[in-house]
């Protein structure tokens, strides 16, 4: 295998799940009939970037496609960081209603309608038919497009060059992610800002996140690769921000390396100093982590044993694509964990993959009132408790997997 970056051999191992489906791939009561299709699930380490990279077995468009089920409005924390960013956004940047925001993998508008409503032009590019027209309902213009150089270029012949691009939650989707940073250094204006988001490798290792591998994250990011990516493709990075959400992410900061304006903040380097200390671009730090995983899910897996001989009954939270590789790398079956309780609809009366487990609504636990619920979306873990706060009425108690397991 080549390293998606820079095409130099991967060669370091890092973590071996097997083989799943995508994580995102939710079963309709029809497809419980038909096969599904299990991809294996390996992620190596490019030893001379050191960019952390899935095997190439599945295309974007398999994996992101119509039926794609991931709402990001359907957290109230998460809708809360992405006002917040917007405000920050605003008043650092002198962002006004002469100005153009753009947000690649807008989703289902959750961030822009901030921005609209804040005033500002903006447009959304969002190539997940599904998301694209949720995003359409709350009045958002959406390109409907996978992004790269070429559609950047498009939308810089017909004016639509932008003073701030966000990019939550994305970058490490991108099977080509050359292409797409240097689609940034295309569609910025001179002076203009990129801001991306995602989980920090530092904090999946340090917490042992293994359930954030899936198929659809092509790549696991540390800024020490990411400036490295960036500078290759026309971006430079100028500050950087830690924020708690997804178990622990970086904001990074950048602007065109041809034209950009902002001094690089002190925050860069200190980052990068915590990488280098901690060993991000040596082996060593990469070769626990196997370990660690089969620790956890040997946990995972006793404490449902234990609870199912002793009459106890567990349900889990959240259908979310690291739930499904917890579940799928530990062989949880509907025998273990009868159902699975999420607030989309979209989700709502499908299965998971993989294991099948029905995914239900919140009225299916006030029914039957498990004795346990497992977590399984831990970044979400306070809200969910809070949201889910009244099974402690019936002696209900909840339960995270990762980094260990825990009653809570």
């Amino acid at each position: 295998m080549k390293c998606r970056h820079c095409a130099q051999p991967v060669t370091l191992p890092f973590l071996d799940l097997g083989s799943a489906p995508p994580s995102n791939a939710y079963l309709s009561p029809a497809a419980l009939n038909a096969p599904e299709v299990w991809y294996p699930l390996r992620l190596l380490v490019c030893p001379h970037c050191w960019l952390v990279q899935t095997e190439d077995h599945a295309g974007r468009e398999a994996l992101f496609d119509a039926d794609y089920a991931y709402f990001s409005a359907y957290s109230s924390s998460w809708l809360a960081h992405s006002r917040r960013y917007v405000t920050e956004m605003r008043e650092r940047f002198g962002l006004t209603g002469s100005s153009c925001v753009a947000e690649v993998a807008a989703n289902d508008g959750y961030l822009l309608q901030y921005v609209q409503a804040d005033g500002i032009p903006c447009y959304g590019i969002e190539p997940t038919a599904s998301t694209a027209a949720a995003a359409r309902e709350r009045g958002i213009e959406i390109v409907q497009r996978f992004f790269g150089v070429a559609l950047a270029r498009e939308l810089v012949a017909a004016g639509r060059q932008a003073d701030l691009i966000a990019a939550n939650n994305v970058l490490a989707h991108v099977p080509d992610i050359n292409d797409f940073v240097a689609g940034f250094a295309q569609l910025l204006k001179p002076q203009g800002v990129a801001t991306f988001e995602f989980p920090h490798l530092l904090r999946m290792v340090q917490q042992c996140q293994f359930d954030t591998a899936y198929h659809e994250h092509y790549s696991y990011l540390s800024l020490s690769a990411v400036r490295r990516i960036f500078a290759a493709n026309g971006l430079a990075v100028f500050d950087v921000q830690h924020w708690s959400t997804h178990g622990g992410s970086l904001r990074v900061f950048a602007q065109r390396a041809d034209s950009g304006r902002h001094p690089v903040a002190d925050a860069v380097s200190r980052c990068l100093q915590e990488e280098a200390e901690a060993g991000v671009t040596t082996p060593d730090f990469y070769r626990d982590f196997q370990s660690q995983a089969t620790r956890i899910v040997r946990e995972l897996l006793s404490f449902l044993t234990t609870q199912a001989s002793a009459g106890g009954s567990v349900a889990a939270y959240g259908a979310a694509a690291k739930g499904n590789t917890l579940l799928n790398f530990a062989g949880v079956r509907p025998h273990l964990l009868p159902y699975v309780v999420d607030r989309n609809p979209a989700k709502q009366g499908r299965f998971m993959p993989g294991s099948r487990i029905p995914i239900v609504d919140e009225a299916h636990l006030r029914a039957h009132r498990p004795s346990h619920v497992l977590i399984l979306p831990w970044n979400l873990k306070q809200e969910v408790m809070t949201q889910l706060a009244y099974i402690r009425d019936w002696g209900g108690r909840f339960v995270t997997a990762v980094p260990k397991l825990e009653l809570l």
